[in-house]
């Protein structure tokens, strides 16, 4: 019997120790992620920088009033062939922007052909004048973007940018995506600041930085299981050994003898009530990083396409749609034709062939699912469209959060539960859904990121977020003295 108990304080000992070995490995992790998660509301929300206008609003075709055809400019300038156009007015004046066989821009006039010198970098700063309603500050540098870095990540999902830097005290840099004519986001001094400290203490970009980024992620796995080892045995030793911290707590009330461990017992107390929240945080934040390290590879390759003049026999002009309804026309080339693909006011996208003017039925469903089988990598010929849905996404879902930021989208779901979603507008993929993927996302926005508070106001969500991880800090921190004190 006697052995028996021995054994028993063997085992509790073995457990302190190694809670508090993980826990002291754990700490500083933990004081990065708590205190860098605190500073995202204050980022994303509360100090984010204002702009007056974050949507562009083109004027119609009507309005632009363009004199020349597509086809008048190209034989002009002699152009054999091209990617694509779009019809833009800005500075008083109406051009053909003219996506070139090199990929480059080139603006033409739409009253007389002739080139708009620098005219990609002239847009883009009439775009960031725009949306920050500034005419009057000096613009210290524009430069075009065509990676991702640590003023403009990865979430922001829009590339090549123009990056428009003004000369104002606030330091602010517009981003804008010329071809769709859209932002791409904007910061200012203290939102770079933010965003350095987010990059740092919550991403550990560092690590990427000295070895690449699945070096990185593996390190974070690493860290993640040892704190989650720390949560377990923390659980196990305040939580199944309650009855021994119950009875010293009795005994010493019996005999009136002062709490000398007071540190120690809001450690326990206050652990077991955050346990949960840890919990959360932890599983969905390895959940992340694991698919994260599962999906990396080589990004599918881009949609390209290369027209040639003598395909474009029907004028741009001569669309059998109004002017004043049409937003946008570019070209789309697929199923070995060519098509206007036309953006209506209403936000609907209707296709006319390039050769005679013929509307095609259901275009962008076609597209989009031409779209998502090239992503695929699959073959689009003779494909299977009984097993392939379609729907139109106006709005960001649960599935297809914000974060993802094109709209609107074509959602393409297959049979075996994949959900590819495109935006036909840029012949661009959006996202994929798929398998752990979709489950990932779910845990991730619910137990990360709280969006099942979203409901009532992102100002509440995010207190909320912010007092979950401020309890871990503090028991963090409560665990840490009560070591200090026991040395």
């Amino acid at each position: 019997m006697m052995e028996i108990k021995t054994q028993e304080k063997t085992r509790k000992r073995s457990f302190y120790k190694w809670h508090r070995i993980l826990g002291l490995i754990s700490l500083v992790p933990v004081i990065f992620w708590t205190i860098s998660g605190l500073s995202h509301p204050f980022m994303s929300n509360w100090f984010r920088p204002f702009i007056p206008q974050e949507v562009f609003k083109p004027l119609n075709q009507q309005q632009m009033a363009p004199k020349l055809t597509l086809q008048e400019v190209l034989d002009k300038n002699q152009i054999s062939r091209l990617r694509n156009f779009g019809l833009i007015n800005f500075d008083k004046g109406t051009f053909y922007q003219v996506l070139d066989a090199d990929s480059s821009y080139t603006y033409y006039s739409a009253n007389n052909g002739n080139v708009l010198i620098n005219g990609d970098q002239k847009y883009a700063t009439y775009l960031a004048r725009y949306f920050t309603q500034d005419s009057t500050s000096a613009v210290k540098s524009i430069t075009i973007q065509k990676t991702f870095d640590g003023t403009y990540q990865p979430i922001n999902r829009l590339l090549p940018v123009w990056k428009v830097s003004f000369d104002r005290p606030d330091g602010m840099d517009i981003y804008v995506e010329t071809s769709q004519s859209r932002l791409g986001t904007f910061n200012n001094n203290t939102r770079k600041a933010f965003l350095w400290i987010f990059r740092q203490f919550h991403n550990w970009e560092f690590l990427a930085n000295a070895g690449g980024e699945k070096f990185r992620i593996c390190v974070l796995l690493v860290v993640v299981t040892l704190m989650l080892a720390s949560l377990l045995s923390g659980i196990t030793v305040y939580g199944l050994f309650w009855n021994r911290f119950k009875q010293i707590q009795q005994k010493r009330n019996a005999n009136g003898s002062e709490d000398k461990r007071f540190i120690h017992r809001f450690h326990r107390q206050l652990g077991l009530i955050v346990s949960f929240v840890m919990l959360t945080f932890i599983v969905s934040g390895g959940f992340h990083l694991w698919v994260k390290l599962q999906n990396m590879h080589t990004d599918s390759k881009p949609f390209k396409q290369l027209i040639k003049r003598d395909q474009l026999q029907q004028s741009n002009l001569r669309l059998t749609l109004p002017d004043s309804l049409i937003k946008h026309v570019s070209l789309i080339s697929f199923n070995n034709k060519v098509y206007y693909q036309v953006q209506k006011k209403n936000k609907e996208i209707v296709y006319y062939d390039a050769a005679n003017g013929k509307e095609l039925i259901n275009g962008d469903q076609d597209f989009a699912v031409y779209l998502s089988n090239y992503y695929r990598g699959g073959n689009n010929n003779g494909n299977n469209n009984q097993q392939i849905k379609t729907e139109l996404i106006k709005q960001f879902t649960n599935e297809y959060g914000f974060i993802n930021k094109r709209l609107p989208v074509v959602k393409v779901s297959y049979a075996n539960q994949e959900d590819w979603y495109v935006e036909t507008s840029s012949a661009k993929l959006a996202t994929k859904v798929a398998g752990l993927d979709r489950t990932e996302g779910f845990s991730f926005i619910f137990l990360h990121k709280y969006f099942g508070m979203t409901c009532a106001g992102k100002n509440i969500r995010d207190i909320v977020s912010m007092l979950a991880a401020a309890g871990v800090l503090v028991v963090s921190l409560f665990g840490f003295a009560a070591f200090l004190k026991n040395k």
